[in-house]
């Protein structure tokens, strides 16, 4: 097959004509999400603080928390944080997690139509979330919730090439047999070759606010075979698949795991942090 890594699509840019419908699908199943879904480096939390502003006594909107994968940590950090989830589900599993959190509100609302504060947030942090709000908007939106000098922070995250390197390569057999949008012999990006400048280019575009500073982490993580079929299961593209397929798929990929990686892959994710200053 050959090396297909030029076509391939970020993991985090879904086509518009899908978007708002696979956006709500995460919230199908927000308790396996909440057991599932990773949580991010201690230095993008760092790296939040020095950069975006999102510390101790901090006003903070998050846009699009899920459950609260990095909610809980910006919480732990002394931020106070009003967190927009459109997930009826997802926000009510959020604020379990953030119960004894008490400068913390989860609110269920679409970002597009809620009603901004009178007051201005020092920081806008959306943690793999910003992709699912509506393009035509979400710029503006986050300058107008924000005050002058007050920081756009986005969290996006690119499965790239490492860890269990041969068994992504073999797992295509999989998804082109069972997914029919599957490009042929895709192929993981090297991380040095992910395109952050995209982002970068729509911030530029609203004219809201300054150049955009980056960040980037690598983040291996193990899982059994098991635990790779939860997560595969909170993937929008998976779980939107006909039940047939998405059965037929995540058996193949079991019996991959199981028959030939002695039940357990690593799998090497990209996280990249962009941090843009309201004019």
């Amino acid at each position: 097959m050959p090396d297909n890594t030029t076509q391939g699509k970020r993991d985090d840019r879904p086509e518009e004509s899908r978007r708002a419908r696979l956006s709500r699908i995460f919230d199908e199943d927000a308790e396996l999400y909440d057991r599932a879904r990773p949580g991010y480096p201690p230095e993008l939390y760092d790296d939040l603080a020095g950069l975006a502003g999102a510390r101790t006594g901090s006003r903070v909107l998050e846009v699009g928390c899920g459950t609260g994968q990095a909610t809980v940590p910006l919480a732990g950090r002394g931020c106070r944080i009003t967190a927009v989830e459109a997930g009826r589900r997802m926000a009510a599993v959020a604020r379990r997690n953030l119960a004894g959190a008490a400068a913390v509100e989860v609110v269920t609302a679409d970002f597009e139509s809620w009603p901004l504060p009178a007051e201005p947030f020092d920081a806008v942090v959306s943690a793999t979330a910003f992709h699912w709000i509506d393009p035509a908007v979400r710029m503006a939106r986050a300058a107008d919730a924000l005050r002058p000098g007050g920081a756009l922070a986005v969290v996006r995250s690119q499965h790239v090439r490492g860890g269990t390197e041969e068994f992504f390569v073999e797992v295509q057999r999989c998804y082109e047999r069972f997914d029919p949008d599957t490009p042929p012999g895709l192929r993981p990006p090297a991380a040095a070759d992910v395109d952050g400048s995209d982002h970068a280019e729509e911030v530029a575009r609203s004219g809201r606010f300054g150049p955009t500073v980056f960040r980037r982490y690598e983040q291996d993580l193990t899982y059994t075979t098991s635990d790779y079929l939860a997560l595969l299961r909170t993937y929008s593209g998976h779980r939107a698949l006909p039940e047939a397929a998405r059965n037929g798929l995540l058996g193949c990929i079991a019996g991959l795991i199981d028959g030939e990686y002695g039940g357990r892959v690593t799998k090497r994710c990209l996280i990249e942090l962009g941090v843009s200053y309201r004019r």
